[in-house]
């Protein structure tokens, strides 16, 4: 992925320079020219193409930035009700990720959506201990992680 990113930069600045332009609107075109020469030459390179990755992980903010809105909202109304019906506890989460790198991820995405927070992860990295605020169903809250967060890791890394 990087080898395409330097090369896209390169095909930009070469273009620059032969058409005698240093704008950011040439740049720019440059730019657009390597994505599409880079994209077209995808199969000689080992790795896929790179803006595939790059939407991946727009993708992966946008769910992040969705579920931060959901949780704050569930978390607010918790908090204004008269009586607290709250249903905290604690949970396994067996997660399919592999490497340190993925796991921490999804461990810091859950803990910063408000309401969850990452207790302990298994010694062989296959289990996640997440608290809740309020877990009525306990199959519905994996599947909510798995399907959303996890789902999104593997996309950007695989």
């Amino acid at each position: 992925m990087s080898l395409q990113i330097l090369l896209n930069f390169t095909l930009a600045f070469l273009w620059m320079f032969l058409t005698v332009s240093f704008t950011a609107d040439t740049f720019l075109v440059g730019f657009i020219l390597g994505i599409i020469i880079i994209f077209s030459f995808r199969r000689f390179f080992p790795s896929r193409f790179y803006l595939v990755r790059f939407i991946a992980i727009v993708q992966l903010g946008y769910i992040f930035l969705i579920e931060l809105l959901k949780s704050n909202i569930s978390v607010l109304k918790t908090i204004l009700k008269p009586k607290l019906d709250i249903k905290p506890g604690i949970f396994a989460y067996p997660t399919q990720l592999k490497s340190d790198w993925e796991i921490t991820i999804l461990a810091n995405l859950i803990t910063l959506t408000p309401g969850t927070l990452v207790m302990d992860v298994s010694l062989d990295n296959k289990i996640l201990y997440v608290h809740a605020i309020d877990v009525d169903d306990v199959d519905d809250a994996i599947d909510s992680i798995r399907n959303t967060f996890e789902k999104a890791i593997m996309e950007v890394t695989r």
